[in-house]
Order: structure tokens, then C-alpha cells, then sequence
């Protein structure tokens, strides 16, 4: 990025190629965790993944993969998300 902004190129360019190479090594991860666990399926969460850009070509990448994408449709992938699952994960504990 720093040689990109030296060379003056658009901060267009710039943000998605750093956003495109995010997007290769989430996807290159999810493959090396096929072949080394034998994992089919991936979810995707956090706050990373609120950004549409970023979100959009990883589902893109990992789905050209063979990979099943999970996503978040009624939960927020960020903040409220984390504390449902501690709110899940304490009754869990709560409940033995």
C-alpha cells in the first residue's frame, strides 16, 4: 500500500486492492483448514464482515471453492452478536 500511495495511484485502487488481498487470504485460509480438518462449511462474523465490499468477495471466492458460506440474517455480525453468544454460553453454563 505505502509503494501504491508513493506511485500516486487512485485511493479507489488502493482500497480494493487492500480489501481484495483480505479477501484472498480469508479464502486461502479456509482452504489450507479443508484440507488439513476437512471443513466444508464456513461462517462468517464480526464486525470485519459488516463491510459489504469485503463480505461480498469473500462469499464470492468461497463459494467458487465449494465452500457452504453461512451469514448472519438475524443476529448482528458485530457487537450485539458477541453478547448474544456470551448471553447463550452463560445460560448453557448456568443450566449444568
Amino acid at each position: 500500500m505505502v509503494r501504491d500511495v508513493l506511485a500516486a495511484k487512485p485511493t479507489g485502487w488502493i482500497a480494493a486492492a487492500f480489501h481484495n488481498t483480505i479477501a484472498a487470504i480469508v479464502a486461502e485460509v479456509c482452504v489450507r483448514l479443508r484440507i488439513a480438518e476437512g471443513i466444508k462449511s464456513v461462517c462468517l462474523s464480526g464486525g470485519t464482515f459488516q463491510n459489504v465490499y469485503l463480505l461480498e468477495r469473500v462469499v464470492s471466492i468461497l463459494r467458487a471453492q465449494g465452500f457452504e458460506v453461512f451469514l448472519h440474517s438475524k443476529v448482528p455480525p458485530n457487537d450485539g452478536g458477541i453478547s448474544l453468544g456470551q448471553a447463550v454460553i452463560a445460560n448453557a453454563a448456568l443450566q449444568r
